[in-house]
This record gives structure tokens, C-alpha cells and sequence, in this order.
């Protein structure tokens, strides 16, 4: 009895001290705060239990499949290609650092970072940001060292740079990689010093930054894909590649997991229930706000 007593009376304090505070807020942010509490309790009775098994599942292995492909490289590299190494009579091992940063860079982390905003759902705005912006920094690394690694490789053994395809579209990559990065972390971190001053700008370009940011993660993959198969035929051989050895099956095995992903990773991107609740129908002024 006195429980439920303690309960009702506090319940009475809460609403009171919510409609004498409520004013303070201000209407607009109170109107923010209401609509999004509704947004986020109208999900809740929306979602039912296949859409949440959906949204399990896909998320599941996405994540498995983006920590998996990694993996399953390092192992290649260390079963079959002897490890890593940064030497100068040691070529070979240094060049195994080039398919292992690169498949971590622009697939692994990249993949973690579009992602961010449909895995971190109860998240606020402001902290998905920062973690995109972190998985982004760890990709960036990765991709600098990857490339630096095959670049010093090719002039110690006196092959030519930038002449296949493979390389061709890896360094379109890196280029987009490297302005959306720097045009991101200016745009969405940097300006929110000037919150109110730059939301028109920042909310124009969200849709320009998210169509460039997918443009980039495919590009990321069919380097990755044309990388592999430059792999396979310059150290397996034709003949015995064409002869199913393991090495080229843990080698298509990597392949299919690139493609995998970028199949699981657009079906996320392209499911409108995975948004959130508040960029539902309005991602982008969502997405400016904090």
C-alpha cells in the first residue's frame, strides 16, 4: 500500500515539475522533445515481430560478414603468403600488407560506418556522428599504409604504377574517400560550432554526402574484387588457379564475401523501417539536428 502510494505521489511530482519546466525549454525544442518521444513510441507499436527479427537478422550478419571478411584475409595472407613485413628483401611480405589494409579500410570500417545510422538507433545524432567520424579515421590509415605498401612495392621490383583497371578504380576510391572525409568532418562536426548559423547547409548536403559515401564503399569493393583477381593470376598462376587449388578458393571465398556485404549493406541502406524513428520520412533535417 505504501508502495503504491510513494508511486502515485511521485508520478504527481513528475508531471508537475514537466508542465512548469516545459515553458523554459521553449516551444520549438518542447515540440522537438514531444515529437520525437511519439515517433519513438509510434516505432515501438509499428515495428511488429517479423520486422524486428528482419532487422536482427540482416544487422547480425552484416556485422559478421564485415568482421568476418577481414579475418579471413589476414588468415590468406599469413597460411599462404608467409605474413607481413615492411623490408627491403622482403618484397613480397611487405606487398601482403596491400589486399589486408585495403579490404579493412574501405570494407571493414567504411562498411561499420554507413551502417552507424541504422545499428545506433537509440543513439543521439550528435554521438553517431562522432563514431561515423571515428570508423572513418580508422579506415584512413588503413588505406594510406595499403597504398603506400603495393606503391614502394612495384618501384623496388620495377613495375609500372596505375596501369590496370584494379588500380584505376582503387584510386578514384581513395580520392572520394579522402574529400568525404575532410568535407564531412568540416560540414557535420566542425560547424556545429555555428549550429543554427549552417543547418540550412548542412541539411542540403546530407543527401549529396550520403549518395557519395555509397558511391564510395562500391567503389571500395570492386577494388577489392579486381585486386583480388590481379592476386590470384599474378602469384597462383593461371593453371593452377584454374585448377580450384585452396588458395584460390580462400581467395573467391574473400571475393564473395565483398560482394556479400555490399548486397547486405544497400538492402539495410535501402529499407525505410530501418531508419530511425526521426529520419523517417524527414532524414534529412533529422540529420542536422543534434
Amino acid at each position: 500500500m505504501n508502495c503504491s502510494m510513494t508511486w502515485r505521489a511521485s508520478g504527481v511530482v513528475a508531471r508537475m515539475i514537466s508542465r512548469y519546466l516545459t515553458p523554459l525549454c521553449g516551444p520549438e525544442e518542447s515540440t522537438l522533445h514531444s515529437q520525437r518521444s511519439r515517433s519513438y513510441e509510434s516505432d515501438d507499436h509499428e515495428r511488429g515481430a517479423c520486422e524486428w527479427c528482419e532487422y536482427a537478422l540482416v544487422i547480425t550478419l552484416a556485422t559478421i560478414l564485415l568482421i568476418g571478411v577481414s579475418a579471413l584475409t589476414v588468415f590468406w595472407v599469413f597460411y599462404y603468403r608467409e605474413g607481413y613485413a615492411w623490408a627491403d628483401d622482403l618484397p613480397d611480405k611487405q606487398f601482403n600488407l596491400h589486399p589486408t589494409l585495403m579490404v579493412a579500410g574501405f570494407i571493414t570500417f567504411s562498411g561499420f560506418s554507413v551502417l552507424l545510422y541504422r545499428i545506433c538507433r537509440c543513439f543521439r545524432r550528435i554521438y553517431v556522428k562522432l563514431l561515423h567520424a571515428i570508423f572513418h579515421a580508422l579506415a584512413f590509415p588503413c588505406i594510406v599504409i595499403g597504398f603506400l605498401a603495393v606503391l614502394d612495392y612495384h618501384n623496388k621490383k620495377g613495375i609500372n604504377n596505375f596501369y590496370s583497371l584494379h588500380s584505376w578504380i582503387g584510386f578514384v576510391a581513395m580520392g572520394l574517400f579522402g574529400i568525404q572525409y575532410a568535407v564531412g568532418f568540416f560540414s557535420f562536426l566542425l560547424l556545429l560550432i555555428c549550429n543554427k548559423g549552417t543547418a540550412g547547409f548542412r541539411a542540403s548536403l546530407v543527401p549529396i554526402h550520403a549518395a557519395f559515401g555509397i558511391l564510395t564503399f562500391v567503389l571500395g569493393v570492386c577494388a577489392c574484387l579486381t585486386g583480388l583477381t590481379e592476386k590470384a593470376l599474378f602469384s597462383i598462376g593461371v593453371e593452377r588457379y584454374s585448377g580450384m587449388v585452396d588458395e584460390g578458393i580462400i581467395i573467391n571465398a574473400i571475393g564473395v564475401a565483398c560482394i556479400a556485404i555490399l548486397a547486405v549493406v544497400m538492402y539495410i541502406l535501402s529499407r525505410n523501417k530501418f531508419r530511425t524513428p526521426e529520419s523517417r520520412g524527414q532524414h534529412i533535417r533529422a540529420s542536422v539536428d543534434l
